[in-house]
């Protein structure tokens, strides 16, 4: 799927798991172009891993923002490909996640995938965009992140 816009993110939307507007801006086709509700969106990946995995690698790339956001270490360890995983994660209180947009996502063989993004933050007053390609495996029907190239 190719661009899908910038989407602005309320501090309220982050402190309400379930509430609002998901935090990756995936916009709903059916409801006139409006962001998707987190819980129809990427909620249900993050909410229910074990159940509800990622179906490809662009969704699991958007459920991982949104983990972001939400400072959801346990989902971003889940998802982290294990040749790869850091032992954890430290989250930056100061920041305040402001949207993504997904450049491209291209399936490159049979269990493997790459997304281009830009993540859009501010921390201690300072824009900051993340561009980066990520690439993404298939294992046991599951998509992990594997890593990336930021540009």
């Amino acid at each position: 799927m190719k661009n899908q816009g910038d989407f602005e993110l309320s501090t309220k939307q982050q402190d309400e798991p379930g509430q609002g507007a998901c935090p990756c801006g995936r916009v709903d086709g059916n409801n006139k172009g409006r962001a998707m509700p987190y819980a129809n969106c990427c909620g249900r990946y993050v909410e229910h891993f074990e159940q509800t995995p990622a179906p490809d690698a662009e969704s699991l790339m958007r459920s991982r923002y949104t983990a972001f956001v939400r400072e959801n270490e346990a989902y971003l360890q889940a998802t982290w490909h294990a040749s790869e995983r850091p032992a954890s994660l430290d989250f930056d209180a100061a920041c305040r996640w402001l949207g993504l947009t997904i450049k491209d996502a291209v399936v490159t063989g049979e269990n493997s995938a790459e997304v281009e993004f830009v993540a859009r933050y501010r921390v201690g007053g300072k824009a900051v965009r993340l561009h980066e390609r990520s690439r993404f495996v298939r294992e046991d029907g599951r998509w992990y992140y594997v890593d990336g190239d930021q540009f």
